[in-house]
């Protein structure tokens, strides 16, 4: 366990700043007065994402291999990261969908049919539900923490002299 303590750390500090970011996406009225813009404005999230997984990769190399890591063991440290935050997946949707703003789906399936990208609310019930999106996000962290993981670890890498 004491070889993964920051990988845990860093996951852990993911989940949480994932979790405030949907808080602050429901301040902002992304979620209900300016859900029109939501699916544009929520990708902004990759920016503290990626500098999450920077700054993890580099604790690693410096408090763990004191400076000298190469893309291997970046990468591996990356995929830990991903595999816990994948893990907590489902629970962090489950929290933003009932406790941070249990009113999104309603929201986003009245928008998607009245804007038609949905041709019935039936359509839009199948997409915009809590199930689907544990899944999409399921995948989606993982996809997504694996791609970042290889290219963070390229940077981040140092070979010894």
């Amino acid at each position: 366990m004491n070889k993964i303590r920051i990988e845990i750390k860093w996951a852990l500090i993911f989940v949480a700043v994932f979790l405030l970011w949907m808080f602050l996406e429901k301040l902002l009225g992304l979620h209900s007065t300016h859900i029109d813009k939501h699916m544009y404005l929520t990708n902004l999230y990759a920016i503290p994402a990626i500098i999450i997984y920077v700054l993890a990769i580099k604790d690693k190399k410096k408090k763990y291999y004191h400076g000298q890591m190469t893309f291997r063991q970046g990468f591996i440290a990356g995929l830990i990261i991903t595999v816990i935050v994948t893990l907590f997946s489902p629970l962090t949707q489950w929290i933003t969908s009932t406790i941070i703003t249990p009113e999104y789906f309603s929201n986003v399936i009245a928008y998607s049919v009245e804007t038609g990208y949905y041709k019935s609310l039936e359509e839009a019930e199948a997409y915009f539900n809590l199930n689907n999106y544990m899944v999409q996000s399921t995948i989606g962290a993982f996809v997504m923490g694996v791609v970042t993981s290889a290219i963070v670890a390229f940077f981040v890498r140092k070979k010894s002299k």
